[in-house]
């Protein structure tokens, strides 16, 4: 099953993404500049071999649901979301405010 699911963080519009696999969730909240998402991303691809695409994007693992995800502290994060203050350890949902 696929959920998709439009989430406001003070004012802001992001859409979270769930996708029910055998076991486990595929999980991420996106805007149209970058993303979080669970476990499953890759960081050091993003930042070593996708480099040249820019992308803003962080990791939480440990996380089974949306709010989980928003609440989590990030365990990594790529280079480009570094450049807006986004570091490990930020929580989800102010990552995604950065992100704005």
């Amino acid at each position: 099953m696929v959920s998709l699911t439009p989430i406001i963080i003070d004012g802001k519009q992001f859409t979270a993404i769930t996708i029910a696999l055998p076991k486990t969730n595929f999980m991420a909240i996106t805007n149209d500049k970058g993303y979080i998402m669970c476990g499953a991303l890759d960081v050091a691809l993003l930042n070593e071999k996708l480099k040249d695409r820019g992308i803003i994007a962080g990791r939480a693992v440990g996380v089974r649901t949306i709010d989980q995800l928003l609440n989590a502290p990030l365990e990594s994060v790529t280079y480009e979301a570094e450049k807006l203050g986004i570091v490990v350890g930020t929580i989800g949902k102010d990552a995604l405010l950065k992100m704005s």
